[in-house]
């Protein structure tokens, strides 16, 4: 079960994600956790080749950044998402804008990852994407527009109306689901921004992935997530 606030880590394909860096930033992201008694979600998704190997290292929840809608046999090069299973880890991103999916096939791998009791984190680009989304029934939805990735310029702060829009409309159509704000996360600020948003944390990769102290950046995230959360209450 997912707890909110959350922090979530997209470990992307950067030089820090792979071997002993990235299993010192998977390190740093439980230390964090543990430091909050579990009171703030700390989600890292690494790549696939370390998902194994950072998953028996670590006590938090690790993801795998995707999966195909294929099923397993005669697939050379795909990911189905029973290899996934297989690591042990706790659930998947599904449809990142970096890797992005049909719908057909967003719903094939929710209903798989359903049923093989991972977690799914469905991203979508608009509004009415993480509606169609939602329609689904995964567990989290988070709402990243593509042209603000990577760039520093938190959705949070540059079209806040994203982020309410789209919580107004996954709302129409599924109560249950965990909505999430990505893209241009960089600061403690633009994390609380988004909580009070109306989200219930963030996805964020290049702010923890590309810094000097990654664990300082992923505590100062996780200590306005909580901040911002409380204030809800």
């Amino acid at each position: 079960m997912v707890k909110e606030p959350i922090v979530a880590i997209n470990f992307k394909a950067y030089p820090t994600a792979f071997g002993r860096k990235g299993l010192e930033i998977a390190k740093a992201a439980e230390k964090v956790y543990k430091e909050f008694g579990g009171n703030v979600e700390v989600i890292i998704a690494p790549p696939a080749t370390e998902l194994r190997i950072i998953k028996q290292n670590v006590e938090i929840l690790v993801f795998a950044q995707h999966a195909d809608p294929m099923t397993l046999g005669s697939r050379t090069g795909w990911l189905p998402i029973e290899l996934i299973k297989d690591t042990g880890v706790d659930g998947v991103l599904i449809n990142h804008s970096e890797h992005r999916l049909r719908l057909d096939e967003i719903n094939v791998l929710v209903r798989r990852a359903r049923e093989l009791g991972l977690t799914s984190l469905v991203c979508a680009d608009v509004p009415e994407t993480g509606a169609a989304a939602a329609v689904l029934k995964p567990n989290i939805i988070a709402v990243e527009p593509p042209e603000l990735i990577g760039t520093g310029v938190a959705v949070s702060k540059a079209k806040p109306e994203v982020v309410t829009n789209s919580v107004s409309l996954i709302r129409s159509v599924n109560k249950e689901v965990i909505i999430l704000t990505g893209a241009g996360i960089t600061s403690s600020d633009d994390v609380e921004a988004a909580i009070k948003l109306g989200t219930s944390g963030v996805l964020v990769a290049s702010a923890v992935m590309k810094a000097k102290d990654p664990e300082k950046v992923i505590r100062d995230m996780a200590q306005a997530a909580l901040k911002a959360w409380e204030s809800r209450k």
